[in-house]
């Protein structure tokens, strides 16, 4: 698997790495009702950034924002800096951007392998042998309708699938939500590998534990506002509980 583009900047002390997503001021919501509000972030190339925020913050409005499942009322959207704000998801997919939701991650009326290999040319599971290796419920699953899963379960497929489409940029909603902790760490390690070949992931996660095994950068957001951003050596644990405590 590999997603590596040329980077345009060294990475180096005091020295940016190239930006794969730039958000710049974006504002959001639903008919009258603004949810986001001047939001910015970056990411750079091979990095992941956890959205991190208490339920009803905004943050799966931000994902869908991303996506192109909700249209920008103000600013703009960069991928690899070309600007996608206009772009409807289907294009944005083109683009080199994977979306695994929080809510109906998988389609519960096809199997599993059908879930697998859906919008693929071929049937052929050779491409998640690795996903079979770290997940082997999966490949034992593989005729089962996706629907008879655990949630967890259709978490797991839900990642492999979009693990497996090997894109610049995967964003991951929820995904450890139901899905026990030893398969919380072979997700760590997949989005290790798949870092370390130049792909890069937005998160948004409620478990703080798995949050701080696989992030690079945070951005904390608080009624449709950004109140902390920062590297992962810069903001240390308290203070992100803070924003996330009730």
């Amino acid at each position: 698997m590999s997603c590596r583009r040329p980077r345009d900047r060294p990475y180096a002390l005091g020295v940016v790495m190239a930006e794969l997503l730039a958000v710049d001021g974006v504002t959001a919501g639903y008919g009258a009702s603004v949810v986001l509000e001047d939001i910015s972030l970056a990411l750079e190339e091979g990095d992941s950034l956890a959205l991190l925020g208490r339920n009803g913050v905004g943050k799966t409005t931000l994902m869908k924002l991303l996506t192109g499942y909700l249209p920008c009322a103000g600013g703009r959207v960069l991928l690899d800096d070309a600007p996608i704000t206009a772009y409807d998801p289907a294009a944005r997919r083109r683009a080199g951007l994977t979306y695994c939701p929080q809510e109906r991650p998988v389609f519960d009326d096809l199997s599993v392998r059908d879930n697998l290999t859906l919008m693929r040319e071929s049937r052929k599971l050779t491409p998640f042998r690795r996903y079979f290796d770290r997940f082997p419920i999966l490949k034992r699953r593989l005729a089962q309708h996706a629907g008879t899963l655990s949630g967890g379960e259709k978490k797991l497929l839900s990642f492999a699938r979009g693990l497996s489409e090997a894109q610049p940029l995967l964003l991951l909603d929820e995904p450890s939500e139901g899905v026990q902790w030893e398969n919380i760490e072979h997700m760590c390690a997949a989005i290790g590998a798949a870092k370390a070949q130049g792909m890069s992931f937005v998160v948004v996660e409620q478990n703080l534990a798995f949050a701080e095994r696989i992030a690079d950068a945070y951005l904390v957001v608080e009624q449709g506002r950004v109140v902390r951003e920062g590297r992962h050596a810069e903001i240390g644990r308290e203070q992100l509980l803070s924003h996330l405590q009730v």
